[in-house]
């Protein structure tokens, strides 16, 4: 009986390194926090020292409108932003320029 309340134990413990793991070591950006689709690192946004990336211009918008929701989105998708490049700090918090047509498939949203 006490064997099996000390692996309970362990296996719990196990658990919950993992997930704290899990949490502290999230992967780079992938994925736009506004619409899903995969980023394009010359689309940006810096962000409090975190540069955070978008499939198309019109997302960065919506993004100024509410940093917390998408940080929070990022997070919850296991993704992080990246810090901003020393060379690039101190530029401000404009995003890059990009060319894009809003109604690119998967983007007709922001025709709109």
């Amino acid at each position: 009986m006490r064997i099996m309340k000390t692996s309970n134990i362990a296996g719990l413990c196990l658990f919950l390194l993992l997930c704290f793991v899990g949490s502290v070591f999230a992967a780079p950006q992938t994925k736009c926090p506004v619409m899903g689709g995969e980023i394009n690192k010359e689309i940006y946004a810096d962000h409090e020292g975190k540069r955070i990336y978008f499939c198309c211009p019109a997302c960065i918008p919506a993004f100024e409108k509410d940093p917390e929701k998408y940080l929070a989105k990022l997070k919850e998708m296991d993704m992080e932003p990246a810090d901003i490049p020393a060379e690039d700090e101190g530029e401000g918090d404009d995003a890059a320029p990009a060319e894009h047509d809003a109604n690119d498939e998967g983007h007709a949203e922001h025709a709109k």
